[in-house]
Parts: structure tokens; C-alpha cells; sequence
């Protein structure tokens, strides 16, 4: 009986491990399923989604400034309406008005591999085309690209560089201040020598008064604490300023303003902001069309398109801007049919 007992006993043991056993190899097989199952799951996934890395943009802005700020607002918005505001890393530096910043800024976004460079501004765009011929850059709001050397054929960009201009029509500016105040004899021009933009829009002014045979003056500054003295001694000298897209100027522009509201002369600009800021008039671009054509450039890079087959654009779109405001300070009376077709602003 005993000996029966243990025969049973050790043959339920044995049924026992043989359970293990396949359990074991059973789990076995399992996970060798799961762990194939994922692995053919990883090679049927795209690579982009594989890696889930978003494109890394970066933008660079010279100084804080509402016609700035607009581009740099509505590159942004342009990217999202493209459907690409979860596939986009947005990295903005503000280089604070000081060009050495620039460079450090671009130099940062090169170390960190950036798939596209936007530099909004001459300067900027300067800086970041001679320290990389290999990212692919897109500027903005740069109004002489080939004068500033950036390109030389706006149709064919040859290298890593296009974009969209703000080149502004400095004829119908001025038409436009013969319109509003025909009186005037001596034109002031006031902008930072520094600036390639302004130097390119100065030297059409002046073509144009040279043409014209209407007297100018002018007065330089480097930065923006210097605009205060400038201006007071060109409002001594002039009938009506003219001042170009220029950034140092109209970082401070309600300074020029205040002085020329006093003075009761009009200053004529080259960006509506700078006539929202307290100057009198201009025929200027709208610049949330610009940031958005700057948008739609990067959308091409991203879809693999070749810098040499985006051309550079400028904008065609331009308005008529008044401060009626200043007009009144100033002692500007404008018509009926002017305060109908001019976009006012106060």
C-alpha cells in the first residue's frame, strides 16, 4: 500500500513539472510574438514619425518693434493655417538693438542645427548669410536684398538665401507729401547710417529731390539715444522729414514725433507703424501679408524644395496711411475724399 502511495505520488509530481514546463514555453512563445509584432510595427512607421522630431525654426529680430513683432506674429500664424503648428519648433531671439547679438544668436542657431533660419531685417539676414552656406535661410522685411548683397538675381537665388522684401516705394511717398502739404522747399532725412535698407531708400530720396530740384538736409544717428538731438536740429533746417524703414529710428519713433508735432512739421515715413507711433503719413506695405509669404517659403523648404527654385518676392500691396491725429497738431486739414480713401489712423 505504501509503495502504491508513493508510485502515485511521484507520478503526480511529474504531471506537475510537465504543466511548467509547457506553461513556460508557452510564454515564451508569447512574448517572442509580442516582441516580433512591435518590431514589424516599428519597420511599417515612417521614419519622420519614428523619430518624432519637429523641424526646428529659427527666427532672429533685431529689436522689439511693433512692425517686427507684426512679421514675426504672422510668420508664426502663417505656419499654423499651413497645418504645420504640431510639426514646427519655433526658437525666437530678440538681439535687443545691439548687432553683436546677431551674431551670437546666429552663430547658436547654427550650433544647434536649425532646419530654417527667418533673420527679419537687413542686418540680421546679413549676418546669417555669411555664417552658414549650408541652412537654408528665408528673410524677411529686407527691402534692397541685392543691394545688400544677399542675392543677385531675385528669380534665380543662387546659394542658400531668398525671401520676401519690404522695399517701399519712395516716389509715392513723396508724391504723397506733395499732395498733403505742397509747401514744402527742404526735405530733412533722418536714419542710421548703419542700416543698408536705409542708406538704399535715402539714396532714392535723394535721386528724387535731385530731380525734382527740391532741397534736402540730413542728420545720421547710430542708435536710438542720439534721435532726440538729431531731430531737434533737422526740424530747425526742414519743412517735412522723411525717414526710411529704418529699426533705430523707429525703436524711438515717438520721439521724433513729439518734437516734430511741436515744430508743426510732418514726418513722412516708411512703415504704417512708425504713423501709428505719431508720425503723419506714408504709402506703406502691410506687413501680416509679408510675415505670411514668409511662411509659405518655408513650407517649400520643408516639402523638400530647393532654395535656387524659390524666387525672392516683394510685396505689391500698398496702403495710404494718415494719423489724423497728427494731422490735426500739425495743422493739416485733410478732405472729404482723402479721409474716404486714405486708411486713417489716430
Amino acid at each position: 500500500m505504501k509503495r502504491l502511495l508513493s508510485i502515485i505520488t511521484i507520478m503526480a509530481m511529474l504531471f506537475v513539472l510537465a504543466g511548467c514546463a509547457t506553461d513556460a514555453k508557452t510564454k515564451d512563445k508569447v512574448e517572442s510574438s509580442a516582441e516580433q509584432t512591435e518590431a514589424n510595427d516599428d519597420a511599417e512607421q515612417p521614419e519622420d514619425t519614428k523619430n518624432n522630431e519637429k523641424i526646428k525654426i529659427g527666427i532672429i529680430q533685431p529689436v522689439e518693434h511693433p512692425s517686427l513683432n507684426q512679421i514675426r506674429e504672422y510668420i508664426i500664424i502663417g505656419l499654423e493655417e499651413q497645418g504645420l503648428k504640431d510639426n514646427v519648433e519655433i526658437i525666437y531671439k530678440d538681439a535687443q538693438g545691439d548687432p553683436s547679438n546677431i551674431n551670437t544668436i546666429v552663430s547658436q542657431f547654427i550650433g544647434d542645427k536649425m532646419d530654417v533660419i527667418i533673420p527679419i531685417g537687413t542686418g540680421a539676414s546679413q549676418s546669417a548669410a555669411a555664417a552658414t552656406k549650408e541652412l537654408p535661410i528665408i528673410f524677411a522685411a529686407v527691402s534692397y536684398p541685392i543691394d545688400a548683397g544677399l542675392i543677385k538675381d531675385v528669380n534665380n537665388p543662387e546659394a542658400n538665401v531668398t525671401g520676401v522684401s519690404d522695399a517701399i516705394d519712395v516716389e509715392l511717398i513723396f508724391n504723397l507729401a506733395f499732395e498733403l502739404t505742397p509747401d514744402i522747399e527742404t526735405f530733412g532725412f533722418i536714419y542710421n547710417t548703419g542700416e543698408p535698407n536705409s542708406l538704399s531708400a535715402i539714396n532714392k530720396a535723394k535721386e528724387y529731390c535731385d530731380s525734382k530740384g527740391i532741397e534736402y538736409v540730413e542728420a545720421t544717428i547710430t542708435n536710438s539715444s542720439e534721435l532726440l538731438q538729431a531731430s531737434q536740429s533737422l526740424l530747425e533746417k526742414a519743412d517735412a522729414i522723411f525717414t526710411p524703414t529704418d529699426n533705430t529710428v523707429a525703436s524711438a519713433m515717438p520721439i521724433l514725433s513729439a518734437e516734430a508735432q511741436k515744430a508743426g512739421i510732418p514726418v513722412y515715413t516708411g512703415a504704417d507703424s512708425m504713423v501709428i507711433d505719431g508720425g503723419f503719413a506714408t504709402v506703406g506695405i502691410d506687413y501680416t501679408v509679408l510675415g505670411r509669404q514668409v511662411s509659405e517659403m518655408v513650407k517649400k523648404v520643408i516639402d523638400g524644395v530647393e532654395i535656387s527654385n524659390i524666387p525672392t518676392e516683394t510685396l505689391s500691396e500698398f496702403a495710404t496711411v494718415v494719423n489724423l491725429t497728427t494731422a490735426n497738431k500739425i495743422g493739416v486739414e485733410l478732405s472729404e475724399k482723402q479721409l474716404e480713401e486714405f486708411q486713417i489712423v489716430e
